[in-house]
């Protein structure tokens, strides 16, 4: 009975958040007709993701904590692709050479990066240099021997905190919603990977996967 409810409960959701959508969708068109604007790409490129991501809770909540169809994915086209349909508020993308590739579900593994880069652009901001702002925020994916990892140079997460960000709810920002790194660490766990978050070489938050199959490499910064 709570599967069904799990998954009307979805059902209803992706509903109701198909109507904006489309709403969105039909006013981007005629903003195109008026005007050429790469911003609207970009406009484009997130309905699409969000259409994605309603049929990812659909799939969620009908199939549970598991993944299916895993395949060899490049992680530095999906943390760029994660990037690009993310509000960066101006903060910085590089990778520790090349951060390889997982054995990953390519779309739950975009929104492992969405959440993460949200996370950092969030709270990485907050302090992490005099007088700058959210824009000096750089944010850095690369491998290790035994999976991947994405930092800040942001404040970082006490070590009293590093086990409480991941639960559901837990949040420290007034408009979070405390289910970003709950997400992360569910998505993980379907891919059989571990997560933990540690402090990275600039003092900021890092992120850490040891993945079952081990096939990322790279930096170990």
């Amino acid at each position: 009975r709570q599967n069904e409810r799990l998954d009307e409960f979805a059902s209803v959701v992706s509903h109701d958040l198909r109507n904006p959508l489309n709403v969105a969708e039909g006013n981007l068109e005629l903003a195109r007709m008026a005007v050429e604007d790469d911003h609207l790409d970009r406009v484009a490129d997130a309905l699409d993701r969000m259409h994605e991501l309603i049929e990812n809770l659909l799939t969620l909540a009908r199939s549970g904590r598991t993944v299916d169809g895993v395949q060899p994915v490049d992680l530095r086209s999906v943390a760029e692709r994660a990037w690009a349909t993310t509000d960066t508020q101006g903060a910085r993308l590089v990778f520790d050479g090349d951060p390889g590739t997982v054995r990953a579900d390519e779309s739950r593994l975009t929104q492992v990066f969405e959440n993460l880069f949200r996370n950092c652009v969030e709270h990485g901001s907050t302090g992490s240099r005099p007088g700058s702002g959210a824009d000096a925020v750089t944010i850095t994916v690369g491998g290790t021997d035994s999976g991947f990892y994405v930092a800040d140079d942001g404040p970082g997460i006490p070590e009293s905190m590093r086990e409480d960000v991941f639960e559901t709810g837990y949040t420290t920002s007034a408009d979070g919603t405390g289910f970003g790194l709950d997400i992360v660490r569910t998505i993980a766990a379907a891919h059989g990977w571990r997560v933990a978050a540690t402090e990275g070489a600039a003092r900021g938050a890092r992120f850490e996967f040891t993945t079952a199959d081990a096939e990322a490499t790279g930096g170990t910064a």
